[in-house]
């Protein structure tokens, strides 16, 4: 992080970063109850995925639909627990 920006300090690197140097981060000065409602819907869209998923037949399906599909669960999860985990230690 760059140690110029004094403001860069309040902000969390989301774990999903596929890069070297960090685009996507998390307020940590946001208040634990918008963390949740975050976290919250980004669960939701995860699970309504799974739900829509568990109803399809995959047997027409491209092969890099799969690809696709855990690409963005995992978006989605892992989004989600770095939410949860930053939401905790704001309560603490």
């Amino acid at each position: 992080m760059n140690t110029l920006n004094p403001h860069l300090h309040c902000y969390r690197p989301l774990r999903s970063n596929f890069t070297d140097s960090p685009v996507l981060f998390i307020n940590t000065q946001a208040s634990p109850a918008d963390l949740y409602s975050c976290a919250q819907q980004r669960l939701r869209a995860a699970s309504d995925l799974l739900e829509t998923l568990s109803c399809l037949n995959f047997q027409q399906a491209d092969g890099k639909d799969s690809g696709h599909i855990v690409n963005a669960l995992y978006l989605l999860v892992q989004d989600s627990c770095d939410l949860l985990e930053t939401a905790q230690l704001e309560v603490l």
